[in-house]
């Protein structure tokens, strides 16, 4: 079985919602199927496997589950990305656009070192507006930002390649059509 059709198959979809006409991917269901989320972690990793990589961003609140098991792979450092309040230490922060208005994220002044080289992780790319959000922040930070994964996207809405205009890769698993 390939692995587009071993993680679509993990993945549950739910119809309407948040609101009508959405067609939600959600993860939860691959995350708590111990092979595919292996799986998923596996082939997040494998383009970089015995590379040196400092850091792994994840977005709140998804990618902090799958950063933080690419980071542990890679050996490499975790750095959480959080709306805005929710980080206890000095912060920097970049306001970026959401489908409907304008929200903010931040991290911890010191998570990262200019120069270091960083992977952006998170569950899906829909429109692409955190995501980025979180690229400029890392590289107003002084980071190599190496790729940005995700295990979703969904390409109608053209999130992956508003990654790439930044001269980011972007790797994704599973393609959904939609919304």
């Amino acid at each position: 079985m390939t692995i587009e059709h071993d993680l679509r198959d993990a993945i549950r979809t739910i119809p309407d919602y948040p609101k009508a006409g959405i067609m939600f991917r959600d993860i939860t269901t691959l995350l708590g199927n111990p092979r595919a989320f292996r799986r998923a972690v596996d082939e997040l990793v494998q383009p970089w496997a015995g590379t040196k990589m400092d850091k792994v961003a994840g977005m709140e609140a998804r990618g902090f589950i799958l950063g933080g098991a690419v980071a542990h792979q890679l050996s490499a450092g975790f750095v959480p990305i959080r709306k805005k309040g929710k980080l206890p230490f000095t912060t920097v922060s970049i306001a970026y656009s959401l489908e409907y208005g304008v929200d903010e994220m931040e991290m911890h002044t010191d998570a990262i070192v200019k120069g270091e080289r960083v992977i952006l992780v998170d569950d899906l790319i829909a429109t692409g507006g955190t995501a980025e959000g979180a690229v400029k922040l890392l590289q107003q930070m002084g980071a190599e930002v190496v790729a940005a994964c995700f295990v979703i996207d969904l390409p109608e809405l053209g999130g992956a390649k508003k990654i790439e205009a930044l001269g980011v890769p972007v790797r994704t698993l599973v393609k959904f059509e939609g919304h």
